[in-house]
């Protein structure tokens, strides 16, 4: 008879690869994540409860950007494309969206700030994109966003030098909330 505990270990040393590599891909999307809030990188933002109590006389450019996905059938535009603040002063812009459709529908919003080195000096207050939005069919809305250019950016080496910055949102369709498609639901069968 053979000893089958070469085999054995080799067995279990592999299940133990299979199952360490498989905790590593489920933790990897909360830990990037953290690290790009943490650091700002990929032109993550940062966010507060409350404005800056500093106001530096520099003065900053903010330009806005929309986009749907494709598969996103509402139309979506910033209120306005750019404002002029003073880094640290707080900011409040406005996004347009609109349901053109004869259904409800939700979605969330992605976003991000360009150029990378200016997202963790970017900071949001308060933003629709912070939760869910629905529209009803026909229905349009100005959606805001409070936001600050923390004051530390003049102290960054390479983020000293920024002039302008975009913040970017992506709005994707997402699955309606079970109440409001169970409503949406009986309002399309009592009027049948």
């Amino acid at each position: 008879m053979k000893d089958m505990s070469g085999t054995s270990k080799t067995a279990l040393g592999l299940v133990g690869v299979v199952i360490t590599m498989g905790a590593l891909a489920w933790a990897a999307v909360p830990l990037y994540d953290w690290f790009c809030r943490v650091t700002g990188y990929g032109g993550t933002t940062a966010s507060a409860t409350a404005g800056s109590d500093t106001v530096l006389d520099q003065v900053i450019k903010v330009r806005f950007d929309a986009s749907v996905d494709r598969e996103m059938a509402w139309e979506f535009k910033p209120v306005a494309r750019e404002m002029e603040l003073k880094i640290g002063e707080t900011g409040l812009a406005f996004y347009e969206a609109y349901n053109p459709t004869d259904r409800p529908i939700a979605g969330t919003a992605s976003y991000n700030v360009a150029p990378y080195a200016a997202g963790s000096y970017f900071t949001k207050i308060d933003c629709f994109c912070f939760e869910m939005q629905v529209l009803q069919p026909g229905e349009r809305v100005q959606m805001p966003v409070t936001f600050y250019v923390d004051p530390e950016i003049v102290d960054d080496r390479e983020a000293k030098y920024v002039q302008h910055i975009t913040l970017s949102y992506t709005f994707y369709e997402t699955d309606l909330p079970e109440d409001t498609a169970n409503l949406s639901t009986a309002t399309s069968t009592s009027v049948n």
